[in-house]
């Protein structure tokens, strides 16, 4: 059994690139929502600098990829809420296993946002516009929801397999 922890010990790399990855993505997001925001309300004021139409909508887009990428983030430093009332009751084993159930279900809503979200993102999203950028599909609107879903069920692996592997007596647990 050692072996197969070993194995699968050397993944960790492909799931440090793929959380920064995300962390990269988030941070390009969050300067491109300060500029954007920043350049509307100079543009309100001061008459040179432009207001553009679309900044809202785009502005407000951008931060749904950020609120649904960083989301997915917390679940690789266990930074999520999480209820543990009842952890000081309980025997480490109980807990453990209790873990376990609770990746399993994170694990099935990541994979539900991916399908669900891509159906509207594929289909509702690409059928619509922005209002103000007519030539941008609102898929990219929906596309966050399916797209978080999946650096989701990246990191729920690696957390359940943490959490296996604690649970083999194998690993230590990082509370």
């Amino acid at each position: 059994m050692n072996g197969v922890f070993e194995k699968l010990d050397r993944l960790k790399p492909v799931y440090d690139a793929v959380y920064k990855a995300t962390m990269f993505l988030c941070k390009l997001l969050l300067i491109a929502d300060v500029g954007i925001t920043s350049m509307a309300v100079l543009g309100r004021y001061v008459s040179f600098v432009p207001d553009p139409a679309w900044s809202e909508e785009i502005v407000l887009t951008l931060m749904v990829y950020m609120a649904v990428l960083s989301a997915s983030m917390a679940l690789r430093r266990n930074a999520h809420i999480r209820m543990t009332a009842l952890d000081t009751f309980l025997p480490k084993k109980v807990i453990q296993v209790l873990d376990i159930l609770a990746d399993l279900a994170v694990l099935a809503f990541g994979v539900i946002m991916i399908v669900e979200g891509w159906k509207y993102a594929s289909g509702i999203g690409s059928k619509g516009f922005y209002t103000s950028i007519p030539t941008l599909s609102k898929f990219w609107m929906y596309f966050p929801v399916p797209l978080a879903g999946v650096t989701m069920v990246v990191f729920e692996i690696e957390t359940f397999y943490n959490h296996v592997k604690v649970l083999a007596g194998k690993g230590e647990d990082n509370r």
